[in-house]
């Protein structure tokens, strides 16, 4: 959650930045050429009658842009130009409705699509500023007025920019602090690193024990059998040496006893004789 979130701030500091920039180049420009701000061929210009109603009203922002080829300007389109009203030379826009080529000075007759009769002063070539693309932002161009004074380029712009650098000077600290200082969660992790080694090592102990403990199993039983079987072979030989020797005592004894039983029978045949 706090990445996003500082994900989210950084990215709405650079907008701020960006848009303010912006529109210090087009305070600067518009300063630079008699109120006119011209951005790579483009130029916002801030509506300031109801004269072209419904196409604009007052305080849209419009985006013109240069004239390449004067020629190219026909009847239907709508272009901005230097003109004199009330005594004032002022910027105006409104629509072609005629084109003249007289006298080999071309010059546009114009009117707003609000008023029911043409401009009283043709517009000549060098009075022609830029040419409307179909782009407008209703009510912005209000903003844009008040951007070009001191009190909004203070307000909206220095403040916006004073706030960034000081935001982007505080993460160059905090940068430099957690290289410097290793974080509380990377403390952890080599904690737990460690605890995990322990746990392993203890783990693969417990195995060997446990392996040692049934291969010593598995030798008891093998030498209970040996020692079974060599038992049981034992007694078979002592079984059968016993057996032996009580038949040759038997056949001893026998003999013995036939020997004396012959020597009784002569001595008995010859005290009868």
């Amino acid at each position: 959650m706090k990445k996003v979130l500082r994900i989210g701030a950084n990215v709405i500091a650079w907008i701020v930045l960006i848009f303010a920039l912006l529109v210090t180049i087009i305070v600067f420009s518009s300063g630079r050429n008699n109120g006119v701000a011209n951005l790579f061929g483009y130029i916002p210009m801030t509506v300031e009658s109801d004269s072209m109603k419904p196409t604009f009203s007052r305080n849209d922002l419009i985006i013109c842009k240069e004239i390449d080829d004067l020629n190219s300007l026909k009847e239907g389109d709508v272009i901005t130009f230097w003109t004199v009203i009330d005594g004032r030379r002022v910027k105006n826009t409104h629509r072609i409705v005629s084109v003249n080529d007289g006298d080999g000075a071309r010059s546009f007759v114009t009117r707003g699509d609000n008023n029911p009769v043409d401009d009283t002063s043709p517009a000549y070539a060098g009075d022609i500023i830029a040419k409307w693309n179909n782009i407008k932002i209703a009510g912005v161009g209000k903003f844009m007025n008040f951007l070009r004074t001191k009190k909004g380029f203070f307000i909206c712009i220095l403040i916006p920019m004073a706030i960034f650098f000081l935001f982007e000077l505080y993460k160059f600290i905090v940068t430099l602090i957690e290289v410097k200082r290793p974080e509380p969660a990377e403390q952890l992790d080599e904690e737990e690193i460690k605890r995990r080694a322990i746990e392993e090592y203890l783990a693969s102990k417990g195995g060997a024990a446990e392996n040692a403990a049934g291969a010593a199993a598995e030798k008891a039983e093998e030498i209970k059998e040996k020692a079974a079987g060599v038992l049981e072979e034992k007694a078979e030989e002592i079984k059968e040496k016993t057996a032996a020797a009580l038949e040759e005592k038997a056949e001893d004894i026998k003999e013995k006893i036939s020997g004396k039983a012959e020597e009784i029978k002569e001595e008995t045949a010859e005290k009868l004789s």
